[in-house]
């Protein structure tokens, strides 16, 4: 890695300038064929500025650019990379696999093992459909809720992302605040009437709505701990008022665990958080840094879904066996080694309490949120506990943050508005230079 010091002193560029070359030119020339130069927004750096970083390859906790520059990473392809890059049985079980072919368009016996797996793992899922995105899990969620309640309307939360489906583009988290975009052409008007916001946290708000269009809410999703306007959690009592809403109403509760799946616990969000939804969509771990998702949950629900009932839902590439054998073979790791969360809430707390430390010392108002290898850092005098709050933190202090922290070799997500993933490759030597880069940014 090309370090600070060893920089010709007669380069006029900044180090950042000169350390990622490379990856300024191929920026560049994306963006002559790829609208913005990438190919998922947040990528483009267009929140914090700057060039966003070309990767060529990543092992263990780091990243490695184009210009060969080594990071610390904090992103961990947003969640799947829970063990680190390039784990070694799930690049073995994928080079094996893909000898036979990558894909058949048919049934295989490890789509069957996959779902099983998943189903030991969280009880209260009975049935389990694969697919290629957590996008594509949570629109195929809200259609079975549809379609099985009758109902059109649903209540989503502000802040919160469950993919880009139309309907959930109404208030979405991260992305969409990023971009400060409020709402979103080509999503009609019919869509937005069926989507019903609230605050996220804000029980009473739910109970009016449910109130209002008794009746009429097919679903309540959520993220039951949010990693779309930084790490939130839910207050005590939200997700079990949520619960009360939905048994009394007959709405269908949708926890989108895309994120939280398989990552807080063996049995997600559920499991640590002690509350069973009846439909739940994953993503990310499941398929072990390969595109996939799938959304699983009570039988007397899961029925609905075709073949077995009239609820339309089909991709070619759902269960292919690429992603089914890097994402069994990540998750049966998971099963059966515990001690694997234990030790990713000690590296989280441990980076919480240095960060908590430095932060304290320098006097900046700031609030740490965690739940267990999720965690954000937020520069506020208020608790963070809703999109609102969020948004009212120090921004433009963040990004400040963010360059500081890439030049001395750390890659944090480039928002204030993303959780930041930790992985159980990082050593506490990552994590001490990563609370002494807190240390030395002088711009607090």
């Amino acid at each position: 890695m090309i370090k600070r010091n060893e920089l010709p002193t007669h380069y006029n560029q900044s180090p950042t300038d000169y350390m990622i070359n490379k990856s300024k030119k191929l920026f560049e020339r994306a963006q002559e064929s790829i609208p913005g130069g990438v190919n998922s927004p947040v990528r483009a750096f267009k929140s914090v500025g700057g060039t966003p970083l070309f990767i060529k390859w990543a092992k263990g906790a780091y990243l490695y650019d184009e210009d060969d520059n080594q990071y610390i990473d904090y992103i961990a392809s947003w969640g799947p990379m829970i063990l680190g890059h390039a784990y070694e049985p799930i690049v073995k079980a994928i080079q094996e696999k893909v000898l036979y072919s990558t894909s058949f368009g048919a049934p295989t016996e490890l789509e069957i093992e996959m779902a099983e797996l998943i189903k030991t793992m969280v009880p209260n899922v009975d049935l389990v459909r694969m697919v290629s995105s957590g996008t594509e899990a949570c629109m195929s969620a809200l259609r079975l809720a549809r379609g099985y309640t009758g109902r059109n309307k649903f209540i989503k939360f502000e802040g919160c992302y469950h993919g880009h489906a139309d309907a959930f583009l109404v208030k979405a988290g991260s992305g969409m605040a990023t971009f400060n975009i409020q709402t979103v052409p080509g999503v009609t008007v019919g869509v937005s009437n069926d989507t019903l916001t609230c605050a996220y946290n804000d029980l009473e708000a739910v109970q009016q709505l449910a109130r209002q269009y008794k009746g009429e809410i097919a679903a309540i999703i959520i993220e039951p701990v949010v990693g779309n306007m930084g790490c939130i959690l839910p207050a005590p009592g939200f997700l079990e008022g949520l619960r009360t809403i939905c048994d009394d109403e007959g709405i269908v509760f949708i926890f989108d665990e895309v994120m939280t799946g398989f990552r807080l616990s063996a049995g997600g969000a559920q499991e640590k958080l002690n509350i069973n939804a009846d439909l739940v969509t994953y993503g990310k771990i499941i398929g072990g840094g390969m595109p996939v998702g799938a959304f699983g949950g009570k039988k007397a629900i899961m029925q609905h879904i075709a073949p077995l009932g009239n609820v339309y839902q089909a991709g070619t590439l759902s269960g292919n066996p690429v992603a089914m054998t890097a994402g069994y073979t990540l998750l049966k790791e998971l099963k059966n080694n515990p001690a694997i969360y234990t030790d990713l809430d000690a590296k989280t707390n441990y980076l919480a309490e240095g960060i908590g430390k430095v932060l304290s010392k320098r006097g900046v108002n700031f609030r740490v949120n965690r739940m267990g290898s999720m965690i954000s850092v937020h520069f506020s005098d208020h608790d963070v506990v809703d999109f609102d709050s969020a948004s009212k933190a120090n921004i433009p202090l963040f990004n400040k943050l963010f360059h500081h922290m890439l030049e001395n070799g750390i890659y944090l997500p480039p928002s204030a508005y993303e959780s930041w993933f930790l992985n159980n490759a990082l050593t506490y030597d990552d994590l001490d230079k990563t609370i002494a880069a807190f240390n030395s940014f002088d711009q607090y």
